[in-house]
């Protein structure tokens, strides 16, 4: 029996990670330079890539790029990006739910304490999470297990006990490298990189495909 779901956020609550690309591939295509979804791909759910889409175009490309005005003006069309989107298909009904049958929810992230709580407040949420791990909290992140083992930890459940919403392959990675099921639930941009086909994931295109029930009985 289930007794904890730990919730990814960028991507799998929001998706944050579809606009994040959008803006740097045409921040890039300004400056002549294109940027391929599997480079980006290297960024997505974790901060320790290869790949820093900020540092890319001076490194790399040698171009005479002010980097602080470049970061501040791909977070000021992210967010008005981001503005525009709401909270994934299915994700109110998977916490309510969580939430009636006396389950644990927790949340994970590789994003820092700052941005996690200010989108939580603002989508008006952060109410159902008895723990929220972020990067401020270890340190390595995704696809290192440590922020889901932590939220285990804090939760005092055993990973067999539980299950990893995710939508990205370092997410799910690290829920794999700790021991948990994970459900996959891509969004636009992840749904485009590759997964590994021996993990065992659940995959589907939103919460709504998947039946609570089953899951916590563990008949999926």
């Amino acid at each position: 029996m289930i007794k904890a779901i730990i919730f990814d956020f960028d991507g799998t609550i929001l998706d944050t990670e579809t606009p994040w690309y959008y803006v740097f591939r045409d921040a890039y295509r300004e400056h002549g330079v294109e940027l391929p979804l599997e480079l980006y791909a290297e960024c997505v759910g974790t901060h320790n890539g290869t790949f820093n889409p900020y540092d890319y175009l001076i490194t790399e490309k040698g171009l005479p790029i002010d980097k602080e005005a470049f970061k501040a003006r791909i977070h000021r069309d992210h967010m008005e990006l981001l503005s525009k989107q709401a909270v994934r298909e299915g994700i109110i009904h998977y916490l309510d739910s969580a939430r009636s049958a006396g389950l644990r929810i927790g949340l994970a992230s590789s994003s820092d304490r700052n941005w996690i709580h200010t989108h939580l407040e603002l989508l008006g949420i952060g109410h159902y999470f008895e723990t929220i791990k972020t990067s401020d909290d270890v340190k390595n992140v995704k696809p290192d297990p440590e922020l889901y083992l932590q939220a285990l930890d804090a939760l005092g459940v055993k990973p067999e006990e539980a299950v990893a919403i995710e939508d990205s392959p370092n997410g799910a990675r690290a829920a794999a490298a700790a021991g948990m099921g994970c459900i996959v639930v891509p969004n636009e941009l992840t749904r485009l990189l590759p997964f590994d086909p021996e993990a065992g994931y659940i995959h589907a295109e939103s919460l709504s495909h998947i039946d609570f029930e089953d899951l916590i009985a563990r008949r999926l």
